[in-house]
C-alpha cells in the first residue's frame, strides 16, 4: 500500500518550467529585452516573461502627475512618464515573441489593463498573466477568459482566500478553470524575508483547489534559490523569478531578481530534484553493489 503510494506521488512529478520574469528590466529597450531572453534561455529557464500596462488607462490622473516614489529609480519627472518609458510596444512584443521562437524560449507577459490585455491576446503564446495587483479586475479577466485560448496565470499576492475563490468561480463559469486556469502563491513584498513566504499556502490551495483547476506554480520575491525547490516538491509546475543581467542597473526590481549565475543555478538544480524523485529500481542500486561487497557488515 505504501508503495503504491509513493508511485501516485511520483507520477505528479515532471520537469519543472522555469518562468525568468524580465518584467521591465529591460529599461524600456528592446535590444536589452532580447540579450536577456537570450541570458534566460541560457541559463535553462523555459519562459521569459514581461509587463504590458496603459498608463494613462491604468492610473489616476493623480497616480500619473505624482513624482516616482523613489526619485533615483524613475526615468521620467512622472510617476505616468517613468512607467510610459518603460512600457514597450504591441509591435515590440510580437518583435520578442518571435525572437524567442528563433532562440527556443517561449514568450510571455503579464497584462495590467483591458487594453493592454486585449492587445497581447493577439499574439498567440502559450499563457498570460494575471499579476496579483489585479487578479480583482473582472473587465481584464473577463477578456483573458473569453477572448483567449491560452493558460491564465494568476498570482495571489495581497489577496483575500475569498478573492481567490471569486476567481476559480470566474472560470467555472464557462467551465475552463480545469483546462485553462493556473494559480501562483505569492506574497507581494521585495524582498519578501522567508518567514512571510508562507510556503504551505501552496499546500492549502491545492487542498481548496486541486480538482478545479490546471496547475498550481510559485512566484518567489526572496533571497536565494532554497525555497523554489520547496516549491516544487510541494507541488508547484511552474516556478518564477525575476531575472535581470545586473541587480546594480537603474529600477525597482533589479535588486530582487536573480542574476544569469544564479538562475543557472536554480534551473540546475530543480532539473537535479526531479531526477532525484524517484523510488529504488530495485533493493540494492547498481550503484552500491561495490560498496556493499565491501563493507557491509557480515556475522562471522
Amino acid at each position: 500500500m505504501v508503495s503504491a503510494m509513493l508511485e501516485g506521488s511520483r507520477a505528479r512529478y515532471e520537469p519543472c518550467k522555469v518562468v525568468a520574469e524580465i518584467g521591465c528590466n529591460h529599461m524600456g529597450q528592446v535590444e536589452i529585452a532580447k540579450e536577456l531572453m537570450k541570458l534566460a534561455k541560457e541559463a535553462g529557464a523555459t519562459h521569459a516573461k514581461f509587463q504590458k500596462r496603459t498608463p494613462r488607462e491604468l492610473l489616476t490622473e493623480e497616480q500619473y502627475n505624482k513624482p516616482h516614489p523613489v526619485p533615483h529609480n524613475s526615468y521620467g519627472e512622472t510617476y505616468g512618464k517613468h512607467r510610459e518609458f518603460l512600457e514597450l510596444s504591441k509591435d515590440e512584443h510580437v518583435e520578442l515573441y518571435e525572437y524567442g521562437k528563433e532562440i527556443g524560449v517561449e514568450w510571455a507577459t503579464s497584462v495590467w489593463d483591458v487594453t493592454s490585455a486585449r492587445e497581447m491576446i493577439q499574439i498567440p503564446c502559450n499563457f498570460l498573466k494575471v499579476p496579483s495587483a489585479c487578479n480583482n479586475h473582472f473587465e481584464m479577466l473577463k477578456v483573458l477568459r473569453d477572448e483567449y485560448r491560452g493558460n491564465v496565470h494568476v498570482s495571489t499576492g495581497m489577496t483575500t482566500k475569498q478573492e481567490i475563490e471569486d476567481v476559480v468561480k470566474f472560470f467555472e463559469e464557462t467551465g475552463q478553470a480545469k483546462d485553462r486556469l493556473v494559480i501562483y502563491n505569492c506574497t507581494s513584498g521585495y524582498p519578501v524575508p522567508f518567514k512571510d513566504v508562507c510556503m504551505l499556502e501552496l499546500v492549502r490551495l491545492q487542498e481548496c483547489y486541486g480538482h478545479r483547476i490546471k496547475e498550481f506554480a510559485f512566484s518567489g520575491h526572496h533571497l536565494g534559490i532554497a525555497i523554489d525547490i520547496a516549491a516544487y516538491t510541494l507541488g508547484a509546475k511552474w516556478i518564477e523569478r525575476h531575472f535581470t543581467k545586473d541587480r546594480t542597473w537603474k529600477g525597482t526590481d533589479h535588486a530582487a531578481s536573480l542574476e544569469p549565475p544564479g538562475l543557472g543555478k536554480l534551473c540546475r538544480d530543480l532539473e537535479g530534484t526531479y531526477e532525484a524523485l524517484t523510488l529504488k529500481s530495485t533493493e540494492i542500486l547498481g550503484i552500491e553493489d561495490e560498496q556493499r561487497a565491501k563493507l557491509k557488515y557480515r556475522k562471522k
